[in-house]
């Protein structure tokens, strides 16, 4: 909505030094959304004046015509004479009143005007078009002006080019804000100034002399219709009419157009202009009848829905109600050949209706014919009942004025009065939502500003304003309460979480697992949980794979992607192939989120009530709906992991950097993770690692890691030698022993002893690894592998495994025996339990 701040002063008696910014401030402060303020003129210089062609030669020999003008322009020169001015227009005759710019004066754009010579001529000046006065975008022909302005008169003021538009975006519950009425209300209350309501006029009682109307549905409760006689159909639109309407964003079209849309800007009540002669009988409103035709005001001929509110006459429908009007009925301008008779022909008698519509049904015939129209707008958004009566008047009232119209006495009014509604609220209820105390009278004051009538004290009765549609309950109150009381004085609070209440041990290792990846070097990108059945088959998951099984969305974002997800993977591997398209090279992100995995078995969910709280039964079959949603968390990696440098040389990243995210996901739990050999989808057979860690006191699978299968790494057209790992976060969370202790630092000396076992080739080193340190007892720290050998030297189908074992005590220096007792003891337990022998 744009708001002219001359025409907003009309309503408000603003400070004379107020600006626009300075308005603009102040109804943001009460909660509108002021968009930007526009300067008009602005960059507009004087002199600029109404002058008179006295004569003009027509030049030849150019590729358009150019006339040399003679213009009056009174004393406005210095001198009185007629200044020559170059005009390429010919929308003119002589005797036609024009706006001149003077030399020294600089138009809209920066564009300096001075003398000069062109087509042979000195040009004093230049004869304006709308476009170059920035008034509107006709540069056809120069602006001609009605005769009844004097030659020599500011333009400036004449014309109001400097002027300040407050574009505001009225939210969708504000409809009494796409009017004047409604932000110079907000403007007085902000400025604690009165308000002179333009729809406070003096309406005369219905009777039944009025244009004939029946009302056939619900969908109509209020429709008001008046006459207006012996219109002069020459007549226009004065420039100050045609002004306002610019600066609000309208362009104006004729007379009595231009009045119907002047007044619903005022007012906010849509109103729509018969011509009495085109209409046949009584006006009436009900449906459309299924495939009924009607041509709209823009030409087009549109086939209607039983769902459409119409207006109809005795031949049929002549408009979409509250959206467009029809073609057949609507105002003829003079045409330029009078009648017979020598009066000018057009529509001399105008029929104005002034209604109320169902907001839900003008917003559905809107969409359902694709038709937005500055009317619907408003009657989606709610439109103040009590208005049509003033709104009809005012147009009377202006087409008497402007166009020479007799009022017609007759009067329709019909509808029904729903009566004011009322709100039951506890004073202090505001108080409490927001956590201030506003008090009894402030709060009962700043609902009177609003419009509306407060009685009570511990408990208000508050009946709202008919053009307030959108407060319905206390809350409504109080933030109306709350936005005049300024949002910026709200104190700023934090919640106090009850004592012994923080973050679950779950929540903390999360936490913990997220800080820890960053820590590696990796970077966590967030995902969209949605999937396709192309991704899966993109990640060769077979067909009878479990993450085949997925919930499917009734409303999907997109068609591509109907499902959620039953794997981290997709979304992951997804942002690093978009990563690698935009420049990136080394990459390595890491996720942790919810997938959803349905068991078939998941009750029907139950449609729960909207009257009232939900029972804790029908929770509990809510949730029973529920599919299982586990968090994983899941790693991918490409490019380098350790970059080249003067340093040396890098190393590309591989399926070890995949299996130690895993285990950095371990350690945070204090979970010991056995890696073993698998083949799983999409990883690549031969370098998959089956990830297992003891649940309750069993060996169970908690994810997998390592490269991607070379088909799915050009399905998805990732970098050669992807890596990627998942897990299951919550198995791995159950597997842990707690909160991880701090680890307990010795000050006596550590004793390293390296081993290295034959063993077949087919025997896990974890195995092995896990051999050793239950042999090797409590005297040891840390196991690592450190070289893994096959060749001629160590036999065929045998590899040889070298560990460096690390033994220590917390209470004294181990003895050389100690040492090469716990040794032997790891070294009997891995040839027991793995067959391995040492390696001379």
């Amino acid at each position: 909505m744009r708001a002219p701040l001359s025409w907003l002063r009309e309503y408000v008696d603003l400070p004379a030094g107020e600006t626009g910014r300075d308005v603009a401030a102040k109804l943001i402060s009460a909660g509108l959304e002021v968009e930007t303020v526009e300067r008009l003129g602005a960059d507009l210089t004087g002199p600029l004046v109404v002058g008179q062609v006295l004569a003009f030669e027509e030049l030849t020999g150019f590729k358009k015509p150019i006339r040399y003008c003679q213009v009056d322009v009174g004393k406005a020169n210095g001198t009185g004479e007629p200044q020559n001015i170059i005009c390429g227009a010919t929308n003119f005759l002589v005797g036609d009143k024009v706006v001149v710019v003077l030399p020294g004066a600089v138009l809209p754009g920066g564009f300096a005007i001075s003398a000069r010579k062109t087509y042979g001529h000195v040009s004093e000046g230049m004869i304006c078009s709308a476009r170059e006065l920035g008034i509107g975008d006709d540069h056809d022909g120069i602006l001609v002006l009605p005769p009844e302005h004097e030659v020599g008169t500011d333009a400036v003021e004449l014309l109001e080019l400097v002027d300040e538009v407050l574009d505001i975006a009225v939210t969708s519950d504000r409809g009494d804000c796409l009017s004047l009425r409604g932000i110079a209300r907000e403007t007085a209350i902000a400025y604690g100034l009165p308000l002179r309501d333009p729809a406070l006029l003096d309406v005369p009682e219905p009777n039944g002399e009025g244009h004939p109307v029946r009302v056939d549905d619900p969908g109509c409760d209020r429709f008001t219709a008046r006459t207006v006689r012996d219109v002069r159909p020459e007549a226009h639109s004065p420039i100050w009419l045609k002004r306002r309407l610019q600066k609000a964003g309208m362009r104006p079209i004729s007379l009595a157009v231009d009045i119907t849309n002047y007044v619903m800007l005022e007012t906010g009540q849509p109103l729509h202009a018969y011509d009495r002669s085109r209409l046949s009988g009584p006006l009436g409103v009900r449906r459309a009848r299924q495939g009924e035709e009607l041509t709209t005001l823009d030409g087009v001929k549109r086939v209607l829905d039983a769902g459409d509110l119409v207006i109809i006459d005795g031949n049929g429908p002549v408009g979409l109600a509250g959206v467009m009007g029809g073609a057949d009925t609507e105002i003829a301008d003079a045409v330029e050949a009078p009648s017979p008779l020598g009066q000018a022909q057009g529509t001399t008698e105008i029929v104005l209706e002034a209604a109320h519509f169902d907001p839900v049904s003008i917003a559905r015939t809107a969409r359902r014919h694709k038709l937005s129209t500055e009317a619907s707008r408003r009657f989606e958004r709610g439109v103040d009942p009590q208005a049509a009566a003033a709104a009809a008047q005012r147009a009377v009232d202006l087409l008497v004025l402007l166009a020479g119209g007799t009022a017609d006495p007759g009067v329709t009014q019909l509808g029904r009065d729903g009566g004011p509604r009322s709100i039951t609220m506890k004073a202090d209820h505001p108080d409490r939502v927001a956590g201030v105390a506003y008090g009894w009278e402030t709060v009962v004051r700043r609902l009177r500003e609003v419009g509306c009538t407060v009685t009570g004290t511990d408990v208000l009765t508050v009946t709202v304003p008919s053009w307030r549609q959108d407060l319905a309950e206390p809350n409504d109150l109080a933030e109306e309460v709350i936005r005049l009381e300024g949002y910026e004085n709200l104190p700023s609070t934090l919640p106090r979480p009850s004592a012994g209440r923080g973050l679950t041990e779950r929540q903390r290792l999360h936490r913990r697992v997220g800080r820890a990846l960053a820590g590696a070097g990796y970077v966590e990108a967030p995902t969209y949980p949605f999937l396709g059945p192309a991704q899966l088959d993109a990640l060769q998951v077979p067909g009878d794979d479990p993450r085949r099984r997925t919930v499917r969305l009734v409303n999907p974002i997109s068609d591509e992607e109907p499902a959620l997800r039953t794997t981290l993977l997709p979304g992951l591997l997804e942002a690093l192939r978009r990563n690698v398209g935009r420049g990136g090279q080394d990459l390595a992100l890491f996720e942790t989120g919810l997938v959803f995995l349905p068991t078939g078995e998941e009750p029907s969910p139950v449609r729960l009530p909207v009257t009232g709280r939900p029972s804790p039964e029908e929770l509990a079959r809510l949730d029973a709906a529920l599919p299982r949603q586990p968090r994983r968390v899941a790693v991918v990696m490409a490019g380098a992991r350790e970059p080249s440098g003067w340093w040396g040389r890098g190393r590309p990243a591989g399926w070890a950097d995949a299996v130690e995210a895993a285990r950095t996901v371990a350690r945070e739990a204090g979970v010991e993770l056995t890696v073993e050999a698998g083949r799983y989808a999409p990883w690549h057979p031969g370098r998959c690692a089956a990830l297992y860690a003891v649940v309750r006191g069993e060996k169970r699978p908690v994810g997998h890691a390592g490269e991607l299968h070379p088909r799915v790494v050009k399905a998805l057209g990732l970098p050669e030698r992807t890596c990627a790992m998942e897990a299951d976060l919550d198995l791995i969370t159950e597997a842990g022993t707690g909160p991880v202790a701090a680890p307990q630092v010795s000050t006596f000396p550590v004793a390293t002893q390296d081993v290295a076992l034959l063993v077949d080739g087919q025997v896990p080193a974890a195995d092995v690894a896990a051999a050793l340190r239950s042999g090797a007892g409590e005297l040891l720290e840390s196991l690592r592998l450190f070289d893994v050998f096959t060749g001629e030297q160590v036999g065929a189908g045998r590899k040889s495994l070298a560990y460096t074992l690390r033994f220590r005590a917390q209470d004294r220096t181990l003895t050389s025996e100690e040492v090469t007792a716990a040794r032997e003891a790891a070294v009997a337990a891995a040839a027991e339990r793995t067959g391995a022998t040492l390696r001379a």
